[in-house]
């Protein structure tokens, strides 16, 4: 009898026809723990830190608008540390930061205020290099653990303790997916050599177009036009913001330039979000235009 063919991963299946522009999960906070144990499927599930702290974490997080995610050091898993490193820092372009501190218990981040300035508050020591973040929450989706942990270890022995493998980002079928912070600017279905030149270009203030879902602050459809404007434009990371408050996105550039970036929605066929789940419909945003504005 022949065995029956495997079932093709999540990831697999998106790589097909799936755009990656617009994809990226919409953050401007966030709150990275250290974390070398087991996180469990949801990292506020009470596995990792407890019921209540993680109830109360929840409750917190979800008040100020802030994305908590455990981090831990590539390769083999190891003993909790005595003391842990916390990432604390925000994305939006009006004030991009992050600072890096250490505790000794996880309950101390009920000691943080999380209502984000735009200006870093000094609660740690400013982090100049770029941090990577690489998804490679196994519980969460095969795929991340399988294709995020090499390129987290190819980037960590280039870049050091900049690199963290970290749990559930958002959008395992992109895998291996991973973010930059401050920028918010995340990636996916990169190679370890296009990796590398990511967080390179991150280094230098550019943001590299291969692979890029988008930058964090902004919606699905804000993404896909600052990402349209960049195929077109040069400009650094901090160059371009977004004005979401119209029917189509304006993408603005510090120097007064701007343009209105006209948008399509294409339904594609249904595909599981997440290795194992039930397909779903997906609808994909793609620019059609991008049509500068008199200044």
């Amino acid at each position: 009898m022949t065995a029956p063919a495997p079932t093709p991963t999540c990831s697999a299946l998106s790589a097909t026809d799936e755009p990656l522009a617009g994809t990226a999960a919409r953050v401007t906070g966030w709150l990275c723990l250290e974390h070398p144990g087991a996180w469990g499927r949801d990292v506020l599930g009470g596995e990792a830190l407890g019921p209540e702290l993680s109830a109360e974490l929840e409750r917190r997080t979800e008040a100020a608008g802030v994305r908590l995610l455990l981090i831990r050091r590539p390769g083999r898993a190891t003993a909790p540390p005595a003391r842990r490193t916390v990432l604390i820092g925000r994305s939006d372009p009006s004030g991009a930061w992050c600072e890096r501190l250490e505790v000794a218990d996880p309950a101390a981040l009920l000691d943080l205020d999380l209502e984000l300035p735009a200006s870093a508050p000094g609660i740690g020591r400013p982090v100049t290099d770029p941090v990577t973040l690489v998804c490679a929450h196994g519980k969460r989706d095969q795929c991340c653990a399988v294709l995020g942990r090499p390129i987290a270890a190819e980037l960590s022995a280039r870049f050091g303790d900049s690199v963290w493998e970290c749990s559930h980002t958002g959008g395992h079928r992109f895998a291996p997916s991973m973010i930059l912070l401050p920028t918010g600017y995340t990636y996916g279905r990169l190679g370890a050599r296009q990796s590398v030149e990511a967080v390179l270009a991150a280094g230098r203030g550019e943001v590299q177009l291969d692979g890029l879902r988008g930058r964090s602050c902004w919606d699905s459809a804000g993404q896909v036009a600052e990402i349209a404007v960049r195929e077109q434009v040069s400009a650094s990371a901090s160059d371009l913001t977004v004005d979401e408050s119209g029917v189509l996105p304006v993408v603005r550039h510090r120097d007064g330039r701007a343009w209105v970036v006209e948008l399509s929605r294409t339904e594609l066929e249904a595909r599981p979000p997440s290795c194992g789940a039930a397909s779903k419909a997906v609808v994909a945003l793609v620019a059609e235009s991008v049509r500068p504005l008199a200044s």
